[in-house]
Order: structure tokens, then sequence, then C-alpha cells
């Protein structure tokens, strides 16, 4: 894939990726991580280049994960490990919405502007490995406890994996008493 500044981009058109819902990030930069043939079973879960509103043969579909910049490093440096949340279980979760990632994702200051930005990686999940929660928009990648950590990993690498940091200015509310 490749980086692409959303950021302008107005957007209300009704998309799908792997036969599901997908959001343009519109309002968001993407930096593209590396992932063009990273993985034995090829590139189709990414499906074609370019703007299309349809999904094609093979690709998965998009979700969105909120997390701090240094997870977000460790995470595209390595692969996604089981947070401590468990409510629909132990895993990996996502979402398509990318409102609802928002609200799990922490700020960090760039040192040169002072500026505060919001991370998200945006990913393709395996629809064949997700689970679809009791709350619909939270797709979970289970990992059961006790679970080797070189099992894990190849759960991981074969349910969910990202392509793309996704960051913008956090504009927090005005303070009404100010």
């Amino acid at each position: 894939m490749f980086d692409y500044d959303f950021t302008d981009l107005k957007d209300n058109s009704t998309c799908k990726r792997g036969n599901e819902p997908y959001t343009r990030p519109c309002g968001w930069k993407r930096i593209a991580i590396k992932v063009l043939d990273k993985y034995p079973d090829g590139n189709a879960w990414l499906g074609t280049d370019g703007w299309r509103s349809y999904s094609v043969d093979g690709e998965w579909p998009v979700s969105y994960h909120g997390t701090s910049m240094n997870s977000a490093k460790a995470i595209i440096g390595d692969h996604y490990i089981p947070g401590s949340g468990d409510v629909y279980g132990r895993g990996i979760y996502s979402t398509y919405d990318i409102k609802e990632a928002t609200s799990y994702s922490n700020a960090v200051t760039c040192q040169e502007t002072g500026k505060e930005y919001i991370v998200l990686l945006q990913n393709r999940i395996n629809p064949k490995m997700r689970k679809v929660c009791a709350r619909k928009d939270y797709w979970l990648i289970e990992i059961p406890a006790g679970t080797p950590p070189d099992k894990e990993r190849e759960i991981v690498e074969k349910s969910i994996r990202p392509y793309g940091l996704l960051f913008k200015e956090n504009n927090p509310p005005s303070c009404l008493l100010c």
C-alpha cells in the first residue's frame, strides 16, 4: 500500500472491503507499513491498489485499532500481543468503526512542534479467524490463555495485519470556562 493524506478528504461513500463496511480515514494521514510479499500466503488479503467502493476476491476487511505511539511501533516492529482486556475473550480487539477505535487511542506530543496527535493502526483482519463480538462493531482475534508464544505469533500473523499507521492532530473540545 502507500502513504496517503486523507486530512482534507470529505467522503460519505458507502464502501466495502472484504465484504464488510469500510470507512475511509477522512481527516487522518496514513504512513504505509511495508507488507507487500511479507506473508507466505501472498498479497490478495490487501485487495487491489487505488480507490474503489467495492470488495475484490480474497481481500480481508479493514479494521482499526486505537493505541499509543509506543505500542504501535512495537506492533509494527513485531506483531500484536494480546492485551489485558477480555470483555469478549482474550486476544486482539479491533473495529471497522474508526470513531470507536479513536476512543482507545492515546495522544502523543510531537517534540518539534508541541502539537498533540492521536494514533491508530489500520489493519486487515482475516474474516475466517475473527470473532464478531456481542457488540457487533468489535472484532476479536481470540488467543486462548496459555498459548505458547510461537503459536500465539502464528495465530496473530494469520489473523490481523497492520498495513497503515494513522495519525491526526488531537483537537480537544474547547474549554467552556475559558
